[in-house]
């Protein structure tokens, strides 16, 4: 099992999250990955720098293998995305992963396109993942679809493509990504819904692949601060993803989080400042089948959470 450590861009300045990741390996976190935003969830986040300069700084400064969660065809051209991926992968083999979404409109709104609808933007998805993977496989790309391409090569390309994992919250999009997709990344729900997500998963063409989780979670020095903390950065998560999918600036997530109480945040993120809780959950997920668990803790203590992680739960687990 690895057990990676979350850079969260919406949270953190790029240099802050630079300096996080460098101490999260050396507690003993052996793998790391990171969301690609434009915007942050809500203005209490405050930040969101660009993914894919931090990660050639951050895979350069560490030893750690990355991956990052991005959504091609409206604010990023497959193409562009294929191109980023092959040049990260060329200058650190073996050591970066790739995931891909059907967004949302926080961040593809950007464009000032039409949205589409969650069919038509899973057609764009499934069409940009067979461009992705022609272009790494040396193939000249021309196509006309929901993406258009045209005569399109990529020279630099690394020796072994990336895995392309498909990004799935819901039972339906996870036995769809199962047909395409390297691989499966959720993040983290009650027990029996994650089991049959991977069931889904699994019967949608992908057993045997690897299955990633995004296990999000609040730890501080008391149960009182890892709930308010969740709660001030967090709150702005706590809906289902129809809404969270369609709403278009951050102002519009604080309005909605508005009649969020602290203890709503309980059915999105695992809150404790127990060691040993956290451990249990965690062993919990493995059980289930995740070889790689990504923390992501959603408040902003986190230089205690990577140290009281070092120290406690990577050696127990």
């Amino acid at each position: 099992m690895k057990i990676g450590f979350h850079a969260s861009h919406e949270q953190f300045k790029p240099g802050e999250l630079l300096n996080l990741v460098k101490l999260a390996e050396k507690a003993g976190f052996n793998t790391a990955m990171c969301s690609d935003h434009f915007h942050p969830w809500g203005k209490n986040q405050g930040e969101c720098g660009f993914a894919w300069t931090w990660l050639g700084a951050a895979l350069n400064a560490t030893s750690l293998p990355f991956g990052v969660v991005t959504s091609p065809g409206q604010r990023y051209h497959p193409a562009i995305i294929a191109q980023a991926a092959a040049t990260v992968g060329e200058m650190f083999p073996d050591r970066f992963w790739i995931a891909v979404g059907s967004g949302q409109l926080l961040n593809e709104g950007i464009t000032g396109e039409r949205w589409p609808t969650k069919t038509e933007r899973n057609e764009r998805l499934k069409e940009s993942a067979a461009i992705m993977k022609a272009l790494w496989s040396g193939g000249t790309v021309t196509y006309r679809g929901y993406i258009n391409i045209e005569d399109a090569t990529l020279y630099t390309r690394p020796k072994k493509s990336p895995l392309l994992i498909g990004a799935a919250i819901s039972v339906e999009t996870a036995e769809w990504i199962g047909g395409w997709a390297d691989g499966l990344i959720t993040t983290s729900k009650p027990k029996e819904e994650l089991q049959n997500i991977i069931k889904a998963f699994h019967r949608g063409g992908g057993k045997g692949n690897p299955i990633y989780l995004k296990a999000q979670l609040s730890y501080d020095k008391t149960e009182e601060e890892a709930l308010n903390g969740a709660w001030e950065q967090w709150k702005t998560n706590a809906f289902k993803n129809r809404v969270q999918t369609e709403l278009k600036i951050p102002e519009q997530f604080d309005d909605a989080s508005e009649l969020v109480k602290p203890e709503d945040i309980h059915s999105k993120v695992y809150i404790s400042a127990d060691i040993e809780d956290h451990i249990k959950k965690l062993e919990e997920y493995n059980k289930l089948g995740f070889e790689h668990i990504y923390l992501h803790n959603v408040n902003r203590s986190q230089k205690k959470f990577i140290e009281d992680f070092g120290r406690k739960v990577i050696p127990a687990l």
